[in-house]
């Protein structure tokens, strides 16, 4: 059921350095242009820093390793993408759907295509309220099962940053902090929550992935990537804002897989258009340094076949 673009499966086969890139954010996380601008630019971006992009998404029963720019634009336009994570995996594909990967969806596409390097925008996580309604992402289960490093700028602040955290301690989740000490949220630099580890560079990403893999312990990790401070929201600021837009979903009765875009799409509005420049220089920040991760793993690899 893999389908991969000539470029990937290259990269694949000569053992490069690729990174994975999900679909939501295209069709779920941003408007039309914005959306298909910014998954090219991802792309590139990956490029330019040593590795190959895969973006992926499932189309036509297959899951696409790779998506062409026809395909990427089809995600960014059409209304009738479902969104994927493990549950929906055999739906979209047996009603050949078209169906973007969360970053759950994507984890699990990237490690049966052998990829070991993720970028996102944010995790899912706990929701504010979760401890009621136990709206809890999937993203957290994935995380502490798939072998899969997913470099993000945190959760998304919009969920309940502590009792994310403490899920991903209790499922032996590695939160690292890339250059800092404090995890962030997402649209900040900070959270007021520490990170399990700060590490300086790409290597000593690398070395800790690695490790842990080589000592057979299951699931991914958090590379937590602070958004770039020039771009950053503070937080008390769009704490605010965070508040009010939970307040109109819940009066409008949105839950489940929709409550995340609704509320983003809410405080893009709050902020005029502010939120939405933050967002996508968050990602490309994190495709950069996903990109860095990937080629040191794989300078790592080289070393140990010597």
């Amino acid at each position: 059921m893999l389908a991969l673009t000539k470029e990937v499966k290259q990269a694949l086969e000569m053992n490069q350095p690729v990174v994975a890139l999900e679909t939501t954010i295209i069709s779920h996380g941003m408007p039309y242009p914005e959306n298909l601008e910014t998954a090219i630019e991802l792309e590139e971006i990956v490029r330019q820093n040593g590795a190959t992009p895969a973006t992926i998404g499932l189309m036509d029963g297959q899951i696409k390793i790779g998506l062409t720019l026809e395909e990427k634009e089809l995600f960014a336009k059409s209304s009738e993408v479902e969104k994927v994570s493990r549950r929906d995996f055999s739906y979209v594909l047996a009603t050949g759907k078209i169906g973007a990967t969360t970053v759950a969806g994507t984890m699990i596409a990237a490690q049966m295509a052998g990829i070991r390097v993720f970028a996102t925008g944010g995790i899912g996580g706990v929701h504010r309220g979760g401890e009621t309604t136990w709206d809890v992402s999937a993203d957290l289960f994935e995380l502490a099962h798939t072998n899969v490093a997913v470099v993000c700028a945190g959760v998304k602040s919009i969920l309940d940053i502590g009792r994310t955290l403490e899920y991903l301690e209790t499922h032996g989740v590695p939160v690292v902090g890339f250059k800092c000490d404090q995890f962030p949220s997402f649209y900040s630099r900070e959270s007021g929550h520490p990170v399990d580890f700060r590490l300086n560079s790409p290597a000593e990403v690398a070395r800790l992935l690695d490790t842990k893999w080589r000592l057979g312990l299951q699931g991914g990790a958090v590379i937590a990537n602070p958004v770039p401070k020039e771009e950053e929201i503070p937080c008390e600021e769009i704490e605010e804002m965070i508040v009010q837009a939970l307040k109109i979903a819940d009066q409008q009765g949105v839950s489940g897989k929709e409550v995340t875009p609704f509320q983003l799409k809410q405080i893009v509005q709050m902020t005029d258009g502010k939120s939405l420049a933050t967002n996508i220089a968050l990602v490309k920040h994190n495709a950069k340094v996903a990109a860095q991760i990937a080629v040191a793993l794989k300078n790592m690899d080289k070393k140990q076949e010597k």
